[in-house]
């Protein structure tokens, strides 16, 4: 471009070498990732490889990086920090008092943790690498489409018709209903029944003792037991008969209440 080509467009000055910014990824994915590259490198086993080696290779990684200005995510700070850590467990004596993991217990982790990345890309790698159909491998001919063309046909005649209308309407006919009736005692009546059954007794005895004529009949039970246990506490209110229960869901003793005469 010309001098007086560039006086017709607006463009903008280069920026300082101090303000360029220089970003050299390298193929790796993260923090772990560029570990699993500095293990590969020692050229053993990843279950034999020297914890406190690699952690001093990523720090200096990360110190290079930081030389060169480049801006560190903050995964890979972080990895940096935990390695420190881990680079100062293994390097220091553990205290007796010392509840946390051991840098051993953590250089196992992290062993752990490279050998399962590593079987993870090697899987992930055998995937791609895979014959694709197209590609590396051909198929000796495809056959051609077979077209299902699918039409419903309905055949009824009129009864037909008739019949399956008449049903449906029966569906959906009102039935008759008839309520079960059952017996249930009035408060009232419970009241009255217990009252003639103490009588003038101030013999402690179980509501049910009284009540065992009444009980007979299963379909009464549970009204017969309800309305009295209700009736007996309206007599205890009004100072009539006394309650007592000497265990936990044991019978219920009832007599009538001595008056104390002044």
């Amino acid at each position: 471009m010309t001098d007086t080509q560039t006086d017709w467009f607006d463009t903008p000055a280069p920026p300082a070498a101090d303000d360029v910014m220089y970003v050299d990824v390298g193929g790796y994915e993260g923090p772990l990732d560029l570990l699993l590259d500095l293990a590969r490198r020692q050229k053993v086993d990843l279950a034999a490889i020297s914890v406190l080696a690699l952690a001093e290779q990523y720090l200096a990684f990360i110190d290079t990086v930081r030389e060169k200005r480049i801006e560190v995510a903050a995964d890979y700070l972080v990895m940096a920090a935990w390695l420190a850590y881990l680079k100062s467990r293994l390097m220091v004596p553990k205290a007796p008092s010392d509840d946390e993991p051991s840098g051993e217990m953590l250089a196992a982790m992290l062993q752990f943790r490279l050998k399962r990345l590593e079987a993870m890309r090697h899987t992930a790698n055998q995937l791609m690498n895979r014959p694709r159909l197209g590609y590396q491998v051909y198929a000796r001919g495809m056959p051609e489409p077979i077209e299902i063309a699918r039409k419903s046909l309905w055949e009824a005649s009129l009864y037909d018709l008739l019949k399956t209308y008449s049903n449906q309407r029966e569906r959906g006919s009102i039935t008759e209903y008839t309520p079960l009736q059952r017996t249930v005692w009035s408060l009232q009546d419970a009241r009255d029944i217990l009252q003639r059954l103490i009588g003038e007794s101030f013999d402690w005895v179980p509501m049910d003792t009284y009540l065992a004529e009444y009980l007979t009949i299963p379909t009464e039970r549970a009204t017969v037991r309800a309305s009295s246990f209700a009736s007996s506490l309206e007599l205890v209110r009004q100072g009539k008969i006394d309650l007592r229960q000497t265990e936990t869901f044991g019978p219920l003793f009832m007599r009538r209440r001595r008056t104390e005469t002044p």
